[in-house]
């Protein structure tokens, strides 16, 4: 249903986005990846400005994977930008963090997170949460459109 959304991920783990990445691959998720590795450059693809003024490096996310901690401007804070930004407010957001801290949980749904997931520390159960992700979020969920319609795919 959502296989041509592009999804972002804001992850500075090299070693996070690589299990990431390896999963999506194993999952068959045909999704474009993109990835920014800091708070400010994830604004700067969401906005397309700097390195990503070009429309075709930094397409629409259909949905975004956000890790909370990030140095500079956190995922916190990019969070509460988006949900502040018009245009931006409708792309879905899923936490995605090693944090467990209830006051993590809740700011990021207080600030509009769509999801929290907890990054297993275990490859299969790794596996499983991504294979549950495409069947939930990529097989079954509609998502807003770039004007924020809502479309089925399909």
């Amino acid at each position: 249903m959502n296989r041509d959304l592009p999804i972002l991920v804001v992850e500075d783990n090299d070693e996070d986005f690589d299990m990431l990445q390896m999963t999506f691959q194993g999952a068959c998720i045909p999704n474009p990846l993109f990835r920014c590795t800091e708070g400010e450059e994830a604004l700067d693809f969401l906005h397309q400005r700097g390195r990503y003024a070009a429309v075709d490096s930094a397409p629409r996310p259909g949905l975004i994977l956000l890790d909370l901690n990030l140095a500079g401007l956190d995922g916190r804070q990019v969070l509460e930008h988006m949900k502040n930004d018009g245009r931006l407010k409708s792309i879905p957001v899923l936490v995605f963090s090693t944090s467990d801290n209830p006051k993590d949980v809740q700011s990021a749904y207080a600030h509009g997170a769509s999801g929290y997931l907890l990054k297993p520390v275990d490859l299969a159960r790794f596996e499983r949460m991504i294979r549950l992700f495409k069947e939930f979020w990529l097989d079954h969920i509609v998502m807003p459109e770039d004007d924020g319609r809502e479309v089925a795919h399909g």
